[in-house]
This record gives C-alpha cells, structure tokens and sequence, in this order.
C-alpha cells in the first residue's frame, strides 16, 4: 500500500481519522468537551499514542484559539492559576512517561483512565470536600500527568469543575483556559523530546480542515437538541469506545 509520504500515514487510515477527527469535533462543537477523549481512544487503535497525543494538543490549541476570546471575561482565575501551576508541574512526568513506557501500556491506561472518567460524570460525581489551594494544585498536577501521557488530562478538570458552584458558564469558560494554556505547554515539553516534527505539523494542517468543519456544524446545531441529553450519549460512547481499547489491549497480550 502505498503511503502519502509528506504526513506518514496511508490512505485508509487517512480517511479514518479525518473522519474520527471530524466526528469528535461535531461532539466538541455541540457539547463543549470530549474531542481530546474521542480522538485518542478511536485513534488509538490504528495509531500508537506517541503519534496521536502530540497531535492532540496542536489541533486542541488551534480549536481553543477561536473560543477563548469569547469566554475570556467568564474564566475563574482564581482557581485556573492553581490549577495552572500544578499542570506545570505534572506534565514533565506525563511527557516522560508517554516517551518511555510501552505503548501498549499506554492505550491500556488511557481506556482505563477514559472508561472511571465518564462513568463519574455519568453519575455526576462531585467531590464532597471544600475545594482549597493545595487540592486545587493537586488536581492540575494530576490533570497535567494525565494530559502528558495519554492527552485526557481534561477528564480530570472537567470532574473539579463539577464539584464547583461556579455555573455552566462559569465552568465552560475556564475549561477552554485551561486546555488551551495546558496543551501550549505540553506541546512545548513534547519539543523537548523530539516528539513534535514536521510530519506532526503536516498532519495537524490536514485534519484542522475537518475540525474546524465539525465544530462549525456541533456549533450551528446546538440548539436543536437538548445539550443533558447528547452529553450522556456522548459519553456513553465513550464508555463503549474504551471497553473496546481494554478488551483490545488484555487481546493483545
């Protein structure tokens, strides 16, 4: 089979992940979250993580770059800088593991990590804690691991922000903040380690088409289903798409 040379990847697996790529950014358009999720676990099975994960934090940053203006005033700063501060910590050791721990390893981890996720926001878990400083910190130091070896570290702050009382906007808007800054700086750790390369940005030009294509029509359509509804279809799934990674990687072994 030949092979499109200029982004390492062959056609079949080309038009699989426009298309899996497109579809998460319909979801994220629409729902507000689940495009690093979808990508990953759905890439996952064709790609090995090192090659999707960077990936993942390029077309994050390009798709909150559109959305931050419009939330920037809503964001919580007083909490995100905490949160912040941790991810710069966590997200060193998530890049390192992401380069040194056996791949398969890694797509083991990210069903796991994607599956416990979306059931406690299918529950609508909350912590039952007040929410101080060094738990804030902690969690943006777990989100960062997270996000450094398997790109869902917005999973984990998606469930914090639950637990808040901010509101819906509130939440939606520091989210956006979050990942956007998170992913820059992912993005700049993964330089590091010679994980992001011309190809990468080859890729990320291709499937920006796409993306920007489905958010544009989860945006347009926002409004013609109830947004509760299409969530819990969405990370239903999720849910799905993850048990298929486990049995996947407890087959392969």
């Amino acid at each position: 089979m030949e092979y499109l040379e200029w982004i390492g990847l062959s056609p079949i697996i080309s038009i699989y992940a426009i298309l899996c790529i497109f579809v998460s950014a319909v979801i994220r358009g629409y729902s507000g979250f689940g495009f690093s999720a979808l990508t990953v676990s759905s890439l996952s099975f064709v790609l090995p993580p090192i090659e999707i994960i960077p990936l993942v934090f390029l077309l994050e940053i390009a798709a909150s770059i559109n959305m931050l203006p419009m939330v920037w005033k809503e964001v919580d700063w007083k909490i995100l800088k905490w949160l912040i501060l941790g991810n710069v910590v966590g997200t060193p050791f998530g890049i390192f593991l992401l380069v040194n721990i056996n791949q398969e390893i890694i797509r083991f981890t990210i069903s796991i990590l994607v599956f416990f996720s979306c059931i406690l926001l299918l529950r609508q878990f909350k912590f039952s804690s007040n929410l101080g400083k060094s738990w804030t910190l902690g969690v943006g130091s777990f989100s960062g691991v997270v996000n450094g070896s398997t790109g869902v570290g917005g999973l984990p702050i998606a469930i914090f922000f639950l637990s808040a009382s901010g509101g819906a906007t509130l939440t939606r808007a520091s989210l956006v903040a979050y990942l956007f800054f998170s992913d820059i700086y992912a993005s700049l750790i993964s330089g590091t380690q010679h994980i992001i390369s011309l190809e990468l940005f080859s890729r990320t030009l291709i499937f920006l088409v796409p993306m920007t294509i489905g958010i544009y029509i989860g945006h347009k359509n926002f409004v013609k289903t109830t947004q509760k509804s299409f969530r819990k279809f969405v990370l239903i799934f999720l849910v799905i798409l993850s048990l298929a990674g486990i049995l996947r990687s407890i087959l392969s072994y």
